[in-house]
């Protein structure tokens, strides 16, 4: 479980294909204590919940290997890392952490697109469109995860919506170059909203 709340971006040092292309074995760069890394811990990366399978430190810099499996290549942004591709970076919340955003399961629900971003001062208003099967999900003044950030929706419009990106989410986080229009990210529904929607479409 995480919170949206990103706490290092890290880097793909090494991507390898394996079972065919069905499986990519990632090597990540980041700025996290090697000691408190464990084998099957949970990282997310890009808002997708990836488990720890060996860690490390090289030219004092902490690495950690996880996998991409096929389910999660098929629909997220996974798919397209490659070597040098930034990633924002979460740990697993821990009871007593401070709840900063709102709750998160780093299992992405698909991908939404950027329509368009508008350049404030020290700020910026970006236009995403996604699946008119989660936008039913989405709310104005609702919580989003998108690409591991947790983020207010400001308006929806039919399969759109569009969310503010303040001066600190852009310095801490990759949204600040890497979402321009055209972009995909990945996208994680507020589970309050799921649960919400199956109890109304359950009869009585």
């Amino acid at each position: 479980m995480f919170t949206g709340i990103v706490t290092d971006i890290g880097e793909i040092e090494s991507l390898q294909q394996i079972a065919q292309g069905q499986l990519h074995r990632l090597r990540i760069l980041c700025d996290y204590d090697q000691t408190t890394i464990a084998d099957g811990a949970s990282i997310a990366c890009n808002g997708v919940c990836l488990t720890v399978v060996g860690s490390g430190v090289a030219n004092g810099k902490t690495w950690f290997d996880v996998d991409a499996a096929a389910e999660t290549l098929g629909i997220t942004t996974a798919k397209h890392w490659k070597l040098g591709t930034r990633l924002n970076l979460e740990r697993a919340l821990k009871i007593g952490d401070e709840l900063g955003g709102h709750i998160v399961a780093g299992h992405a629900d698909g991908i939404a697109t950027i329509v368009s971003r508008e350049n404030l001062p020290d700020m910026a208003r970006i236009t995403f469109r996604t699946t008119r099967e989660l936008a039913r999900f989405i709310a104005t003044k609702g919580s989003i995860t998108l690409d591991g950030v947790s983020l207010t929706v400001n308006t929806v419009d039919d399969v759109q919506f569009a969310v503010f990106i303040i001066p600190h989410t852009l310095s801490v986080t990759t949204l600040g170059k890497a979402w321009e229009a055209g972009a995909e990210v990945n996208i994680e529904v507020d589970l309050m909203a799921r649960y919400a929607a199956r109890l109304s479409e359950m009869p009585v």
